[in-house]
């Protein structure tokens, strides 16, 4: 018997907890963010040179983060100690060269998305938590439109004056005359967030037009690298994660206290990322509305079952289309 596939808005009332976005989010903004993976972008581009194939090889790994953060403390280290190290540091500022780039290429600026935030605005407020899987600055630019929405709600990202509150969960109170809050989490980082020289972790800021410049441009100062996620098996995401304090904070706290009930959107729930599904397990969640593209009934008999799976067969999966009106970026 074939799932039946709602329209967001027979489905919505049911819930308001928790908003979890994936891949499919950011590529229904541009399809630009359907590269795959940086690493994939930089090869097929051509903007790996040798010695930074050779890096990514010896590490094992395909995380431009990781790889950039390890040359980076490699370098720093050796110019502490007055050790000279040419090759280090010109390897390191290959390999952000090579990030910067490939950012460069696929993320679009600003103006090229702002038509989208009033939607998906609307859309994320109407939940008590966001979590975004991607790195990409989509959410950020939705939550800075929000500041000039004059409709007594906040989103907020629990980071007060750069750094991330340990607190967190005291921040989901409404004050300043707001009625009602969402948080907003990224448990594979984003490109907003950097780590200095010590690992302490800090956001980014400026406004929606040359955001995404300053983060390019906080990168070259040698002051900073970046803090996200964004590739490598399931093993090696969480073992980054264990290495950040911002995003173990969500792997530890926010993932295992989640509600009741959990809205999917564009996430493929891939092998390598099911380990975010088997932490949110421990927040007894019990309803799950997950999107479809089209009529994909493969996808939701396999969806279901990993769902059921992992979270238990009581829950209760349903389906909707990604392009209803009123959900993401799909006008009401």
């Amino acid at each position: 018997m074939p799932f039946r596939i709602y329209e967001w808005d027979e489905i919505a009332s049911d819930y308001s907890g928790t908003l979890l976005l994936g891949n499919g989010a950011s590529i229904s903004i541009d399809d630009r963010f359907g590269y795959g993976s940086l690493i994939e972008y930089a090869r097929k581009n051509g903007l790996l040179t040798e010695d930074v194939q050779q890096l990514f090889q010896f590490f094992h790994t395909f995380d431009f983060e990781l790889v950039l953060r390890l040359v980076w403390q490699a370098s720093n280290v050796n110019r502490s100690l007055l050790i000279p190290d040419d090759r280090t540091h010109a390897a390191y500022i290959r390999v952000r060269e090579c990030l910067i780039q490939s950012v460069r290429d696929v993320h679009p600026e600003y103006h090229e998305v702002s038509e989208y935030m009033p939607s998906i605005y609307s859309f994320v407020k109407n939940f008590q938590t966001v979590l975004s899987l991607n790195y990409d600055l989509i959410l950020y630019w939705a939550i800075m439109y929000g500041l000039n929405v004059s409709d007594r709600h906040s989103l907020k990202d629990c980071f007060i004056n750069g750094e991330f509150t340990d607190d967190w969960s005291r921040l989901s109170y409404s004050i300043y005359g707001n009625i009602s809050t969402t948080l907003v989490f990224y448990p594979h980082g984003s490109l907003v967030l950097a780590r200095n020289i010590v690992e302490s972790e800090y956001k980014i800021t400026g406004n929606g037009n040359d955001l995404l410049e300053s983060i390019l441009q906080t990168w070259q100062t040698e002051q900073y690298v970046p803090l996200f996620v964004s590739e490598g098996t399931w093993q090696q995401k969480v073992n980054s994660i264990h290495n950040s304090s911002y995003l173990n904070t969500i792997y530890r706290e926010v993932l295992t206290s989640l509600s009741p009930d959990l809205v999917i959107y564009g996430w493929g729930l891939r092998e390598q990322d099911l380990y975010i599904l088997r932490r949110i397990a421990m927040s007894h969640v019990r309803r799950v509305a997950v999107s479809v593209y089209g009529n994909d009934q493969a996808y939701c008999n396999r969806v279901n079952h990993t769902i059921k799976q992992i979270l238990g067969f009581q829950t209760q999966v349903e389906f909707f289309h990604s392009n209803s009106p009123g959900c993401w970026n799909n006008p009401a």
